[in-house]
């Protein structure tokens, strides 16, 4: 028998009980496709070769298979005529295909790369022709069960709806998920009939076809039934994800991270988290998304595609593409678009905006601004409601804002302009123009206080009294 492994994987139906026109197999499941997690699963046990079966949507699928499985073999079958029918196209297209085949479904997001070693392992240890992954679980009601002999040898698989009394009783399913020895399923295939409700072709017919034709047929138990859950419609999808953030918040706490409330909090499977990170409830982290130790995030944080360094804090706050450096502090209220870095010991505070924006060591804004194309010196303070204008209405302008820069509150740097190391910048200002270092730029009016302005143009209003009195007041007051 040859020692090469390959994997089949199905993924041509559309699922059309997820009411989507996105085929099934593509819809996420925290940070990755449902094919997606098939995929690493299959990948992580290095099979020889990788086939995935397309058909409905096949673009897409394609589309994301050229990106994340480069490596992956795809076949298209035209109409979806059942399992078997598409592993039978799989292997028509593979005739050089030989040794032990898995055949899983790509709609299987839970499964770990351990059991699908075990049941490879077991399959060609024991010199099995078919060997079927299976589950026991507390409700097996529309799965397919797994009859066995007296001695426990596997017979056949029975549909539910095909069952009689004693085998409905049966608590042992069948997972869909198989290693066979590729010349005996080759044979096996040829035998399949569409004398069914669904006028389709079973793989889950080959078990006893092949038994009956003297092969070995054998079963692995799984540990977990959750891992051989699939998908069929939404409601399915929110239970998996629910299962899968238990599976990695539990992990991701055994290996040294604090979650205060794992129920609220959700982390994708493509996230990296370093021991000793305290994450409070209601936090998102997702996609590349990578927290370095000691930081601390939330509560209610959302960070994608986010770096988080050593140390540093975000509180309430939001970041798409962010870099936060070490011991940074971000929010509460915050919202730092693509391409925001912020250099260590560095604040973005309450409702700052930050996109394109490099913040130098130290440097801060700790209240109602926006930083937009703009680089800012070390231990630059940026005052309360500073808006750089980066935007003409058809371009964006870079800002420079030099080392220990002092911006006044309400002051608008309308770029291009630079503003040189250790300048200031007063309160309300209007900056136009470039800012040499040492200098302090003013640019707004001239204050003008008019007397009697009130009375001559509000009388008889509740300002035009409060005016009379304080004037009464005073004049008491000075004699």
């Amino acid at each position: 028998m040859s020692s090469e492994r390959s994997a089949i994987i199905l993924a041509a139906g559309l699922g059309t009980r997820m009411k989507s026109t996105k085929p099934k197999m593509l819809h996420e499941l925290l940070g990755r496709p449902l094919l997606g997690h098939v995929l690493k699963a299959t990948k992580a046990i290095r099979p020889d070769r990788r086939i995935v079966v397309i058909g409905a949507a096949a673009d897409q699928v394609t589309a994301y298979l050229d990106e994340y499985a480069p490596d992956a073999e795809t076949v298209f079958q035209a109409e979806q005529l059942g399992t078997g029918h598409a592993v039978r196209i799989a292997l028509e297209a593979t005739p050089s295909l030989v040794g032990t085949v898995l055949v899983a479904a790509g709609d299987t997001p839970l499964l770990r790369p351990d059991t699908l070693n075990e049941l490879f392992e077991v399959h060609e240890k024991a010199g099995n022709s078919a060997t079927v992954l299976t589950a026991v679980v507390d409700d097996p009601q529309g799965l397919g069960r797994i009859v066995r002999d007296h001695d426990g040898s596997v017979l056949r698989n029975v549909e539910h709806r095909d069952a009689d009394p004693d085998e409905l009783a049966i608590h042992e399913v069948n997972s869909s998920i198989y290693a066979f020895d590729v010349a005996v399923l080759r044979e096996q295939l040829t035998k399949l009939t569409t004398a069914n409700d669904q006028g389709e072709e079973y793989l889950t017919d080959v078990l006893e076809l092949a038994r009956n034709a003297g092969h070995q047929i054998g079963a692995v138990v799984v540990d977990d039934p959750t891992e051989t859950l699939g998908c069929n419609d939404r409601a399915q999808l929110a239970g998996l994800r629910r299962i899968l953030q238990g599976r990695i918040n539990t992990e991701l706490m055994k290996s040294g991270v604090t979650l205060e409330d794992p129920e609220t909090t959700w982390i994708d499977a493509t996230v990296q988290v370093a021991p000793d990170v305290l994450i409070h409830p209601g936090c998102q982290l997702k996609g590349a998304t990578a927290v370095d130790s000691g930081a601390e995030i939330g509560p209610d944080t959302t960070l994608t595609d986010t770096i988080v360094e050593a140390g540093a804090r975000v509180i309430r706050s939001h970041a798409d593409q962010a870099t936060i450096g070490n011991g940074a502090t971000v929010g509460p209220f915050a919202h730092l678009r693509p391409a925001s870095k912020l250099a260590e010991g560095s604040k973005i505070g309450a409702f700052v905006e930050t996109k394109n924006v490099e913040v130098g060591p130290g440097a801060k804004a700790n209240h109602l601004a926006y930083l937009g194309d703009v680089t800012v010196g070390a231990k630059a303070n940026i005052g309360c409601g500073v808006v750089v204008a980066n935007y003409d209405g058809v371009s964006k302008h870079h800002t420079d804002i030099g080392e220990g820069v002092f911006i006044g509150c309400n002051s608008t740097l309308v770029a291009p302009v630079n503003v040189g190391d250790g300048t200031y910048v007063a309160a309300g200002s209007t900056i136009t123009e470039d800012v040499a270092p040492g200098q302090l730029a003013i640019a707004r009016g001239r204050q003008a206080n008019k007397d009697g302005w009130v009375a001559a143009n509000r009388p008889g209003t509740f300002t035009d009294e409060a005016a009379r009195r304080a004037t009464v007041e005073d004049s008491v007051a000075g004699e």
